[in-house]
């Protein structure tokens, strides 16, 4: 039997209250397996703590209760195994593209012309040959974004995390960016999390996706996502019936559960 890449036991976080609050529980409970070279998407209702769960698998915080493994072994910290890229690109704005990608390689101990290769080589899996000595402010939104792309994907981690990193893109250059990750994902083999509230995003990109309830956050369903992906980039998989589906089916595990984190912010703002 196969070792799940990423292994989630019983996983619990808990806040500490302020100004004499309750502790807060973000999660309770999370059990979750993720196969090596999976694509998994991770939909929930705001506040049900996807973030603290992609944060804990990354090494970013620690748990509360339960244990959160990598190939087997506990995580205990970040580590160069695991990228991560937020909804916000996080890059600096001093750097060129090409510098903002060396960066997580000067970290690695890479010498500087084996980091200038392989940031190089990191920007054109991304599409962005030809950019390299652009600075941030010269680069359109969804150009940052495959920057910060590269720079996880340059020290070829193991895993990818992602924190709904297409959320603050327009529509067209969200949906050139999915084609892309896709892409990079079948050419990798790299183990993918992708966080996104968007239903049809999920469906899309993920292979199997996991339903979050509303807080505390629990894994409410798993969804395997069985479609046949053509390869022709002019062809619609989103609106063939069996992607209509499977929207459905999500939509229907996540509407009552956003109706009740609602319900829960009304009655916390009383």
């Amino acid at each position: 039997m196969t070792t799940p890449k990423i292994s989630l036991r019983e996983v619990t976080k808990t806040f500490p209250g302020r100004g004499g609050d309750a502790p807060f529980t973000a999660l309770d409970g999370v059990t979750l397996d993720v196969a090596p070279g999976e694509f998994l998407a991770l939909v929930g209702p705001s506040g049900c703590g996807k973030s603290s769960l992609l944060d804990l698998v990354a090494g970013l915080s620690t748990v509360s209760g339960g244990e959160v493994l990598l190939d087997g072994r506990p995580v205990t910290g970040p580590g160069l195994d695991r990228g991560v890229v937020f909804q916000q690109y996080a890059l600096f704005p001093w750097r060129t593209a090409l510098a903002n990608v060396e960066f997580t390689l000067e970290a690695a101990g890479l010498g500087r012309r084996e980091r200038t290769r392989v940031a190089r080589e990191a920007l054109a899996l991304v599409g962005l040959t030809g950019f390299e000595q652009r600075y941030p402010h010269e680069l359109s939104g969804g150009m940052k974004q495959r920057v910060a792309i590269a720079r996880s994907l340059a020290y070829e981690p193991e895993v990818l995390l992602m924190d709904e990193p297409y959320a603050a893109l327009d529509a067209q250059t969200r949906e050139s960016l999915q084609d892309e990750l896709l892409r990079i994902w079948r050419r990798t083999g790299t183990t993918i999390v992708f966080i996104t509230h968007g239903i049809d995003e999920a469906v899309y990109l993920g292979q199997r996706v996991a339903v979050m309830t509303s807080r505390p956050g629990r894994i409410k369903d798993v969804v395997r996502i069985d479609l046949e992906r053509p390869e022709d980039p002019d062809s619609d998989l989103r609106s063939e019936p069996g992607f209509t589906r499977y929207r459905r089916q999500i939509w229907e595990l996540l509407h009552s559960e956003v109706r009740r984190a609602g319900e829960l912010e009304e009655a916390g703002a009383r």
